[in-house]
Formats: C-alpha cells, structure tokens, sequence
C-alpha cells in the first residue's frame, strides 16, 4: 500500500509540473504517515509556562531593527470557511479598504516613517497567486529585487483508507491541497529568497497572517527580538474560554525546550489539562520572528527543519458530506519554535490578534469599534471589544452574510450582538449592551 501510493502521488506531482523539492518533501511526510508516527504530547511530559516577557513593558525603541528586518504575510487561503472562492484579502476589511491595501499602506508608511526598507513579500497559493499580484500593481512595494511573492506548492490529497492519491474527476482542483504554512520554511528555501534576504543584509524576518489586521510590525518588538539574539520568536496571547481548543504553549520537562501543543497532539485523558486556560495560559497568535541566520543554519543542518506532522481528516469535496473521506498533509509553522534551542515567547495583548475567520469576525472589523490611525493601523476604539455571534444557518456563507447585512451597524456602545435566525439587520442599527436581534 505505502509503496505503490507513495510511487503514485510522486507521479501524479511530476506530470502537474512540480520540483523535486517538493515531491521529495511530500515524500518524506508520506513515509511517516505510513510509519505510524506519533507527535502525542501527554501532559506529564510539559510544564507550564508562567512568567515571560510582555510586549508593554518594553523599552522605547529607534526602529533601528526595523532596517534589517523582512515581512512577509501567509496570503493562502480562500476563506472557504465563509464560503468564498476568491483570496480572503481582496475582501474589505474596513472603510472600503481590502485586508491587502491595508497591509500595504502600513508597509509603505513604515519605510517613510523610519527610513526602512521593510522588504514586503506574500506567501501565496496558486489560488490567490494571480488576483492578488493584480492588486498590488501601482503600490510600488519592490525593494532590492525581491519577489513580492512566493507560491506555494501542493501535496495530493489521500484517500483515508488506502493512503492512496484520489481522483475527482467532477472538481480536479479538490484533489490536491496545500501543505500548510509550515511550508513557509521550505519555500524559502528553494525559491532562494531566504539566501537573497540574507545577502542583501537581512537579518530578521516578521511573519504574520494576512487577515490579522493587528499584526503590524512593532519597532519595540523587532528591537527586543534583535537584542535577545533569540533564532526564534513567538508572540502569544492569553487563552480565553472562546481560545479552548486552540493550541497552547509549554515546556518540555527533560531539556526545558519551548514547544506548542495542539489539540491532536493531546491524549484523550489529559484534554482537561489542555482546555485548562488558568494551567496553560498562553496561545498562539500566529505573530512569528524568525532569525534569518538561524533559519539558514537550521536548514542546513544534518536534522534540518522536520516540523510535526498534521494528518487532516476531510472530505474531499466540502459542499457533499457523502463525498469520499481524504486526508491532506500539513505542517503548522508555529511548532518550529520546538526546533531552535533559545527560542523565546513574547506575551502581546488582544490589539494584535484581530484575526477574521468567520462572516461574524469581519462584521466587528468592519464596524466602528476600529478606526485607522495615522499609520493606516487599525485600532480598536473602545475599551472591551465586543463579541458577534451570527446565526450559522442564515451568516456563514459570504453572500448570504451581505445580502443580510446591507449597512454595517454601530457596535461601540456593545458588549455584544447576537442575530438569531433570519434576520436582516436593519440600515442604521445602533446596537447597545447585550444586543440581540431575533426573527
């Protein structure tokens, strides 16, 4: 079985055109999922973590940092969650403009700001590859040569029982997937941008996602990340009970190594621990800094940059529950702070974790509660940012999301908004308090 399904995935990526590169590294992820690894993280193997620094207390800071550091923000997805098929970033974020224009122009206001070049790359699926170099045409964003994107490859999808490549004749498409963001490492790698960031004199890399509209480059957090000499860097937030399933950091017990623990890597007796928030406090934001040395070095070294396995189970066409089951092949980019011996965790609070994952998410940002400041920041504009809930039946999917919500409401004056059924709300809605919204 693994044999023949490992000869036919590598076949099926050579005639689609992809490199040795990537069929040799989809190669090695296939080999240890046949193997039957395991990256099981049982709670007597971690500590918590208790103390570590935090982004407020740090010195002022010159922006000096920000002359050597790199930027490039994960542009993958489709937002198929919210039922779109274009790039998430092409959608408006706020005040008319798109999660990609705002990127931009904070980018452009830095480099004017601090005299930085702040070289700004995307990292790019196949998928948003096009439409999103269209729109960044006239921003006038190259620096020093670089590509203003790389792109992705693609793993085949596998069939759940047999590990084989699937076929869908009715949707091609569906028969591959990315391999996660924890592709990032590599794609630098063999594109060669890593090696040309480090010889234009480039010496950190600030990575977030594209639709966390709260991870701007912090000239404070960059001087603090150069200073530690840390190769690896992460920015975490506290859990809330709304963060319980999320991934978390600790401590190993036997070299004292920062390591991110994921749900999946959790056994099933110690998910009380997992869920625990006043135990294991602090999440992933998905806000990473990376030595560009330490990265090359790492690559290079006999052990190179093995990042836990994801085995993620699906069905291969998401608008059919009786459409065959696959498993597609990911790595997540935040469990490489678990490989670099000194990496650091940085504590920020809830204004640089804006992240849009659902139709209720963009609502709130699209809302008053956030305003632009003079650097085209988005900046939450009241104390407590209030929480959305929509009604999945009638607000999940983008379309049905806008036909109902024709004018986005006033949201200062809440703690929160629900909309149960459906409902349209109303142009001019000012929601206050507890607000709901019922049919």
């Amino acid at each position: 079985m693994s044999k023949d399904g490992r000869e036919a995935a590598a076949a099926k990526m050579r005639f689609a055109g992809m490199s040795q590169y990537e069929i040799d590294s989809f190669g090695r992820a296939y080999d240890r999922l046949v193997s039957g690894e395991h990256w099981d993280m049982p709670e007597y193997t971690i500590d918590p973590i208790a103390m570590i620094p935090k982004s407020n207390d740090l010195p002022a800071a010159d922006g000096e940092a920000l002359k050597k550091t790199a930027v490039l923000k994960l542009n993958g997805g489709i937002g198929t969650t919210m039922g779109l098929d274009a790039p998430k970033s092409s959608l408006e974020a706020h005040d008319g403009q798109s999660f990609l224009e705002i990127v931009a122009r904070q980018i452009l206001a830095l480099r004017e700001k601090f005299g930085a070049k702040l070289p700004f790359i995307l990292l790019n699926s196949p998928t948003t590859h096009d439409i999103t170099m269209k729109a960044l045409e006239g921003f006038g964003l190259e620096v020093d040569g670089l590509p203003l994107a790389v792109v992705q490859g693609a793993y085949p999808r596998l069939a759940a029982e047999t590990f084989d490549p699937v076929d869908w004749p009715a949707d091609p498409s569906l028969e591959w997937a990315p391999p996660g963001h924890g592709d990032l490492y590599g794609v630098l790698d063999r594109t060669g941008v890593l090696d040309r960031l480090l010889e234009a004199g480039y010496e950190y890399l600030f990575v977030s996602n594209i639709d966390n509209t709260g991870a701007t480059v912090s000239k404070r957090i960059a001087a603090w990340f150069a200073a530690s000499g840390a190769p690896f860097a992460a920015e975490v937030a506290r859990r809330t009970p709304m963060d319980m399933k999320g991934g978390h950091f600790a401590r190993r017990k036997n070299d004292g190594q920062i390591v991110l623990r994921e749900v999946a890597q959790c056994p099933d007796g110690d998910l009380e621990f997992f869920r625990d928030i006043k135990r294991h406090r602090f999440m992933n934001t998905n806000n990473l800094w990376i030595s560009l040395p330490a990265l090359r070095a790492r690559l290079d070294s006999p052990e190179g940059l093995e990042l836990a396995l994801i085995t993620n189970r699906k069905r291969i066409s998401p608008k059919d529950p009786g459409s065959p089951e696959i498993i597609q092949l990911e790595t997540a980019m935040g469990s490489a702070v678990a490989l670099f011996a000194g990496a650091q965790i940085l504590e920020v609070t809830r204004a640089r974790f804006v992240p849009v994952k659902s139709n209720a998410d963009l609502l709130l940002l699209r809302s008053d509660v956030f305003e632009f400041d003079e650097d085209n920041r988005l900046v939450q504009s009241v104390e407590q940012r209030p929480t959305v809930s929509l009604d999945e039946r009638y607000f999940k999917r983008y379309h049905d999301f806008e036909a109902r919500v024709p004018e986005v409401p006033s949201l200062r004056e809440a703690t929160s908004l629900t909309v149960r059924g459906d409902v349209a709300i109303p142009a001019g809605y000012v929601a206050e308090g507890d607000a709901v919204l019922e049919a």
